[in-house]
Formats: C-alpha cells, sequence, structure tokens
C-alpha cells in the first residue's frame, strides 16, 4: 500500500542556510523525497541531486526575492519552506562575545537578531506571500531550545574551569524564541489562504563537540546523548506534507526529553 499522507513528489521546496550541518540533511531528504529543492545560502558549495544551489543573503529580501522568481520560473511557486539559516556565537568566537552579560557586544546582538529573526521574516514575506497567491504552502521554521528555556549555564563549566570566562550569549536564545511567536502571527495571518506556518524546535545537535560538554549535555538530557542532524528531518517531512494538513501554529519540539523537566 502507498500511503499518500507523506507524498512530496513533485512539489518544490526552498531551504535556507542549505550548506549548514541540518541544511544539508534537508536538503538531502527531501530531494530524496521527489522534491525539487532551492538551497539558499551565502556560501557556496556542493549539493545533492535534485537540488540547485542559490547565493542568496537572507537578510536581503532583494536577494531572496531574486532567487524567489528563479524558483518559481523554472520549477514553480515553492510549496514548502524551511527557515534555517542561523547565526550563532561559535566556539572560537571573540571573547567578548562569550563574556558577561553586562558587557556584551551591541554589534553581535545586532548580527544574530539580523540573520535569525530579520532574514526568517524576509523569507516568510517573499516565499509566504507567493504561496498565499496560489493558496498552500507549508513553512517550517527553525527554533531552538534555548528560545523555550534558558541556556544551563554549567554546561560551559568545564572552559571555566580552564580560567576562561564564557558565558553562553543571550542573543541566540532570544532570536529563537522571537521565531515562535512569530510563526504563531503568521499562522493566524495566513489560515485562510491554505498556508501553514510551524516551528520546529531543536535540541543541541552533535557536531564533533569537546567531550567535556559532550558529558554535561547527556547528563541533563533525559535521553543521554545529544540529537544526530538526521533524526530532525522526520518532522521536517511530517510538517511538509499534507500529514499535517490541519497542523498550523504549532512548535513540534524534538529534543529528547531536555523541555520535559
Amino acid at each position: 500500500m502507498t500511503d499518500s499522507l507523506f507524498d512530496l513528489e513533485g512539489r518544490v521546496a526552498v531551504v535556507t542556510g542549505g550548506m549548514g550541518q541540518l541544511g544539508q540533511v534537508y536538503l538531502a531528504g527531501l530531494a530524496e523525497r521527489g522534491m525539487h529543492v532551492a538551497s539558499f545560502d551565502v556560501a557556496p558549495g556542493e549539493v545533492p541531486d535534485g537540488v540547485r544551489a542559490y547565493e542568496v543573503d537572507v537578510t536581503d529580501r532583494a536577494s531572496v526575492a531574486r532567487a524567489v522568481d528563479d524558483v518559481a520560473a523554472e520549477w514553480g511557486v515553492p510549496h514548502v519552506l524551511v527557515n534555517n539559516a542561523g547565526l550563532d556565537s561559535p566556539p572560537d568566537a571573540p571573547a567578548e562575545e562569550v563574556g558577561s552579560f553586562e558587557e556584551y557586544p551591541e554589534a553581535a546582538f545586532d548580527a544574530v537578531m539580523d540573520v535569525n529573526v530579520k532574514g526568517t521574516l524576509l523569507c516568510c514575506q517573499v516565499v509566504g506571500g507567493a504561496m498565499a497567491t496560489q493558496r498552500r504552502g507549508s513553512i517550517v521554521n527553525i527554533s531552538s531550545v534555548y528560545g523555550l528555556l534558558s541556556p544551563p549555564q554549567d554546561l560551559y563549566e568545564f572552559r571555566r574551569a580552564k580560567g576562561e570566562t564564557f558565558f553562553k550569549p543571550v542573543a541566540y536564545s532570544v532570536s529563537k524564541s522571537a521565531v515562535l511567536n512569530l510563526t504563531r502571527y503568521l499562522a493566524t495571518y495566513w489560515a485562510k489562504e491554505g498556508v501553514r506556518v510551524n516551528t520546529l524546535t531543536l535540541a543541541g545537535v552533535e557536531r564533533d563537540q569537546p567531550q567535556e560538554f559532550l558529558d554535561a549535555f547527556a547528563a541533563r538530557s533525559p535521553m543521554g546523548r545529544m540529537l544526530d542532524a538526521r533524526e530532525a528531518l522526520g518532522a521536517v517531512v511530517f510538517l511538509a506534507s499534507d500529514a499535517s494538513s490541519y497542523v498550523t501554529g504549532s512548535n513540534v519540539v524534538v529534543d529528547g526529553g531536555w523541555s520535559a523537566w
């Protein structure tokens, strides 16, 4: 028996931040299911079969609009938008970015908010607006457990034990929290136009972090480990497909139970 609930064959998807760790999983997974997939990213890179790469700055509406016009001319108006592009302070961030909250740089805050909030908003405006003209579509905004809960600063105690001043910065949490209500706003705004908008909230993704961090994270996680990037794909497929046809304004949490205690 063929189940059409999860059938994405022939549909068109846009994935922002396609060159990132999660983005690459989404690109490959959606293309494997027969979708025409466009990767929007500022960084060039190789993409799987069935995927076209577009150099796009999600913080620049004109850049987004040009790419969406190209996608629509080739494949039609997108059916799915995965707002995956995101910015966070990397492990080797400048000391002032990971220092005390009181001294957190305004420029660092602006940079994170620009990509994570403004970039998501602009892509929703352009792609979601085009979807609304077709009276169908699904937008998946990627968030984080740090948008639901405060980052436990003791995860980083191993760095402070080495003499570093290190705190998980504030901007990422603020930006990912904003995504949650942007989703709710747009879900109600576009509901009658057939455009569904949902949030996918993920736990931390394993990516060769220091063993001390992995151990500390595992100790706080009910499942005792971080998220494998491939484990995020199922929820994206669900939210992209007709299996979630009555799901909008929701927050699908894939966090191994992190937010359950």
